[in-house]
Protein backbone atom coordinates (compact mmCIF):
# COMPACT_ATOMS: atom_id res chain seq x y z
CA UNK A 1 0.00 0.00 0.00
CA UNK A 2 0.98 3.58 -0.64
CA UNK A 3 0.07 6.72 1.29
CA UNK A 4 0.07 10.15 -0.34
CA UNK A 5 -0.23 13.29 1.77
CA UNK A 6 -1.26 16.48 -0.03
CA UNK A 7 -1.31 19.69 1.96
CA UNK A 8 -1.97 23.38 1.62
CA UNK A 9 -0.86 25.22 4.73
CA UNK A 10 -0.83 28.97 5.29
CA UNK A 11 2.58 30.68 5.37
CA UNK A 12 1.65 34.34 5.82
CA UNK A 13 3.04 34.79 9.33
CA UNK A 14 6.24 33.66 10.99
CA UNK A 15 4.25 31.29 13.22
CA UNK A 16 2.49 29.73 10.19
CA UNK A 17 5.81 29.26 8.37
CA UNK A 18 7.24 27.56 11.44
CA UNK A 19 4.22 25.22 11.59
CA UNK A 20 4.61 24.46 7.86
CA UNK A 21 8.30 23.66 8.29
CA UNK A 22 7.62 21.48 11.33
CA UNK A 23 4.90 19.51 9.47
CA UNK A 24 7.13 19.00 6.44
CA UNK A 25 9.99 17.81 8.68
CA UNK A 26 7.56 15.43 10.40
CA UNK A 27 6.69 13.85 7.05
CA UNK A 28 10.35 13.45 6.08
CA UNK A 29 11.23 12.02 9.50
CA UNK A 30 8.43 9.45 9.09
CA UNK A 31 9.70 8.03 5.82
CA UNK A 32 7.82 10.17 3.30
CA UNK A 33 9.48 11.36 0.10
CA UNK A 34 8.57 14.53 -1.74
CA UNK A 35 6.79 13.81 -5.05
CA UNK A 36 5.99 17.48 -5.71
CA UNK A 37 5.77 20.58 -3.57
CA UNK A 38 3.27 19.82 -0.80
CA UNK A 39 2.82 16.23 -2.07
CA UNK A 40 4.59 13.45 -0.19
CA UNK A 41 4.42 9.66 -0.63
CA UNK A 42 5.37 6.66 1.42
CA UNK A 43 5.21 2.91 0.87
CA UNK A 44 3.71 0.87 3.71
CA UNK A 45 3.25 -2.78 4.59
CA UNK A 46 -0.56 -2.77 4.50
CA UNK A 47 -3.84 -1.28 5.62
CA UNK A 48 -3.03 -1.42 9.33
CA UNK A 49 0.16 0.56 8.75
CA UNK A 50 -1.79 3.09 6.68
CA UNK A 51 -4.23 3.66 9.54
CA UNK A 52 -1.37 4.19 11.99
CA UNK A 53 0.24 6.72 9.63
CA UNK A 54 -3.06 8.56 9.21
CA UNK A 55 -3.34 8.92 13.00
CA UNK A 56 0.23 10.25 13.21
CA UNK A 57 -0.31 12.76 10.40
CA UNK A 58 -3.56 13.91 12.00
CA UNK A 59 -1.82 14.54 15.32
CA UNK A 60 1.04 16.44 13.63
CA UNK A 61 -1.17 18.63 11.44
CA UNK A 62 -1.03 22.36 12.16
CA UNK A 63 -4.27 23.96 13.40
CA UNK A 64 -4.76 25.86 10.12
CA UNK A 65 -4.69 24.64 6.54
CA UNK A 66 -5.80 21.60 4.61
CA UNK A 67 -4.35 18.09 4.52
CA UNK A 68 -5.67 15.27 2.33
CA UNK A 69 -4.46 11.68 2.62
CA UNK A 70 -4.85 9.22 -0.22
CA UNK A 71 -4.18 5.51 0.02
CA UNK A 72 -3.78 3.13 -2.87
CA UNK A 73 -2.40 -0.26 -3.79
CA UNK A 74 0.94 -1.05 -5.40
CA UNK A 75 -0.83 -1.82 -8.70
CA UNK A 76 -2.64 1.53 -8.66
CA UNK A 77 0.67 3.29 -7.94
CA UNK A 78 2.31 1.56 -10.91
CA UNK A 79 -0.41 2.97 -13.19
CA UNK A 80 0.40 6.62 -12.43
CA UNK A 81 1.12 8.59 -15.59
CA UNK A 82 4.12 10.90 -15.10
CA UNK A 83 4.46 13.94 -17.34
CA UNK A 84 7.53 16.14 -16.97
CA UNK A 85 7.75 19.09 -19.29
CA UNK A 86 6.72 17.93 -22.73
CA UNK A 87 7.56 14.25 -22.28
CA UNK A 88 6.07 11.22 -20.59
CA UNK A 89 8.31 9.43 -18.10
CA UNK A 90 8.21 5.89 -16.80
CA UNK A 91 5.69 5.35 -14.05
CA UNK A 92 7.04 5.13 -10.52
CA UNK A 93 8.27 1.69 -9.49
CA UNK A 94 7.33 -0.11 -6.32
CA UNK A 95 10.23 -0.78 -3.97
CA UNK A 96 11.57 -4.32 -3.95
CA UNK A 97 11.25 -4.41 -0.18
CA UNK A 98 10.60 -2.00 2.65
CA UNK A 99 13.63 0.14 3.33
CA UNK A 100 14.48 0.52 6.99
CA UNK A 101 16.00 3.81 8.04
Amino acid sequence: MWVMVLFDLPTSTKKERKSYTKFRAFLLDNGFEMAQYSVYVRHTSGKEAVQAIIRKVESAMPPEGKVDILQFTDKQYENIVCLRGDRRHDSPKNPEQLVMF
